[in-house]
């Protein structure tokens, strides 16, 4: 299946490709992902990598703000810290505490790109995470983003930044089309086994995958219900991605901590407006503020 891709603006060198089609939208809500080539300019590409480097150098290795859980790590999700350490570093909400990325995270117009193609009114970060394989790391399993959200909403997505080229060889990702369709928000827990989710989905083990390499400064965005892993890293360089995942405004707390901070989940309950500004900011459509 080919996928769509649409080329940049180089006029201006700090434009963004955030323009999209109604092919790109169809796609989207159809497959429940979509690979956009050449999404930053090579300026604006260096200005991501420049900015993300400097909030995980300061971050000295903390996965979330607030937590004493460093990567590579147990942190309470996988039961092998060991394996899962060498699948990826991840490292969460930078655009808390790097005002540099809090300014690429907080961008309008990523926000109304997330708007489109999930058909929501609005869209809030969930959370953002750098996502770097080191040389020879393992391959990501086959997942499901949405089941470990504080939130239940089949709109809800991720943008995926390459920083690197993301190729075949080095652990580009894989998606499995349409599966968001027929997916759920029950737990499923990543394994070491890729094939570890079909115990809980047998009937779409047998559904063609999809591989999209994603070159420096293109994206992708998936549904999180959509099936999706990453290979290993058969090489002796990085692959670096940024991301983020967004939220539709008006959802709301379904019990799952996730990475909510405890003072916060203090105030919840079950069926509360997730809302707080400072936790999940709104970045489509932009509320002016009170004259």
């Amino acid at each position: 299946m080919a996928l769509i891709a649409v080329p940049a603006n180089d006029l201006n060198p700090r434009v963004m490709n955030c323009q999209l089609t109604e092919d790109q939208i169809l796609q989207f809500q159809t497959q429940g992902f979509l690979v956009i080539d050449d999404f930053l300019s090579p300026q604006e590409l260096e200005h991501w990598r420049k900015t993300v480097m400097e909030a995980t150098a300061q971050r000295s290795g903390i996965k979330i703000p607030g937590k004493d859980i460093h990567t590579g790590e147990d942190d309470g999700i996988n039961e092998d810290a060991d394996y899962f350490g060498k699948v990826f570093d991840q490292l969460i909400n930078l655009w808390q505490t790097h005002a540099g990325v809090k300014e690429l995270m907080l961008d309008a117009r990523i926000g109304q790109m997330a708007a489109r193609l999930s058909g929501s009114a609005g869209i809030r970060i969930w959370h953002d995470q750098a996502l770097f394989k080191r040389p020879w790391a393992n391959p990501t399993g086959w997942h499901l983003d949405a089941p470990f959200w504080s939130f239940s909403d089949r709109r809800a997505l991720s943008i995926w930044v390459a920083l690197d080229d993301a190729t075949l060889e080095n652990g580009c990702l894989y998606f499995i089309p349409g599966t968001f369709k027929e997916t759920n928000f029950n737990d499923t827990p990543i394994g070491k086994n890729m094939d570890g989710i079909f115990s809980q989905y047998p009937e779409l083990a047998k559904r063609p995958s999809v591989a999209g390499p994603t070159k420096a400064g293109s994206c992708s965005f998936h549904n999180a219900l959509t099936i999706h892993g990453a290979g290993p890293n058969m090489t002796n360089g990085w692959r670096r991605a940024m991301t983020c995942a967004y939220m539709p405004d008006g959802s709301t707390y379904n019990g799952k901590h996730n990475v909510l901070p405890d003072a916060y989940l203090a105030k919840l309950k079950v069926g509360d407006l997730l809302n707080n500004d400072a936790q999940n900011p709104l970045i489509y459509p932009l509320i002016p503020s009170d004259l």
